[in-house]
């Protein structure tokens, strides 16, 4: 049985020989059969020259690089659809996913489970403006799409059978942690402490955390649009109100003019207008994205022993 372990990678030139190095060490210690597929996800450094580096040492290593930076739900995809294994792991490429939890998922899988997610016991060291923005993030998340993200990761092993139905969804707009949940399945959990990152920064920010939540929000719930029919019904309320205390006033005799009234009536229903039709744009320009039919990504080069077959439906997509 081959294990194939996914690992996305940006700007991460100063990881690669170590990571395929601890990974290789670790599964070849626990005599399990393996192969590494990174990603270049369009990095503006020499991650991909680390790649061939690495798969020249070690064959089971190969990988592939974007023609430019589609994002990190892309390159997931992208191994996962280079993958051989009877199971893949998805795990970050810089370590903080430990690999010592891999073993434990492996025994899992071959004891039944279909998935098993791997769930975070601690963020490690972040920034309070990062973790405040990542709590935001996961809150917002897990009512959009009525599961608990605070704690879910990416770092998970998913049964071949799990990976074909992943890949044969239509849509181009994926946010592969709640696909994977939504897919069903039979589920087992590991949990984890999040490892420091021995070379470079972190990529995500404030800013990037909160664009990531509204494309996976918009991609995977329509709760956004359904707020758009709260904020008219408040809307209305609001007016119904209003319209009542001026009925009052009129007929006691005590009604004056309203323009503070008329002004901030204009405010409340201008901003609700303007948020609706930002919304509703949301949708609409996730619609244009999804008819339009592109690919997910585009692999401008491999390196190892990637299947042609691979290739070719590649192309076809």
């Amino acid at each position: 049985m081959l294990l194939s372990i996914v690992l996305p990678a940006y700007n991460e030139e100063q990881n690669i020989s170590n990571t395929a190095e601890v990974l290789g060490e670790l599964l070849a210690g626990e005599s399990i059969e393996y192969e590494l597929i990174f990603i270049s996800d369009g990095s503006g450094d020499a991650t991909f020259q680390e790649i061939q580096k690495a798969a020249e040492k070690d064959s089971r290593v190969k990988g592939a690089e974007f023609s430019r930076n589609f994002g990190k739900e892309a390159a997931i995809f992208a191994g996962l659809e280079l993958t051989s294994g009877d199971a893949v792991v998805v795990m970050d490429c810089d370590l903080q996913h430990p690999p010592e939890v891999i073993p434990q998922m492996w025994k899992l899988w071959q004891n039944g489970a279909e998935v098993v997610e791997g769930i975070k016991e601690s963020r490690g060291k972040e920034s309070l403006a990062h973790k405040l923005s990542a709590g935001l993030f996961y809150r917002i998340m897990s009512r959009l799409i009525k599961m608990d993200m605070n704690a879910s990761s990416d770092f998970k092993l998913l049964d071949r059978k799990v990976v074909d139905v992943l890949l044969r969804l239509p849509e181009r707009n994926t946010f592969f942690r709640a696909l994977s949940f939504w897919t069903g399945f039979r589920r087992e959990y590991v949990s984890y402490e999040v490892r420091e990152r021995q070379f470079g920064e972190s990529k995500w920010s404030s800013l990037s955390l909160m664009k990531y939540a509204v494309t996976n929000a918009t991609s995977f719930s329509t709760l956004p649009l359904q707020l758009v029919t709260v904020m008219g019904v408040l809307s209305i309320l609001f007016s119904m109100v209003l319209f009542v205390q001026t009925l009052v006033r009129y007929l006691s005799g005590t009604a004056v003019e309203g323009f503070t009234t008329v002004i901030l009536l204009i405010l409340v229903i201008g901003g609700f207008l303007m948020l609706s039709l930002g919304i509703i744009g949301h949708y609409i320009a996730r619609i244009y994205e999804e008819v339009k039919g592109r690919p997910k990504y585009i692999i401008s080069r491999t390196i190892g022993d990637i299947r042609k077959n691979k290739n070719e439906e590649r192309q076809r997509i």
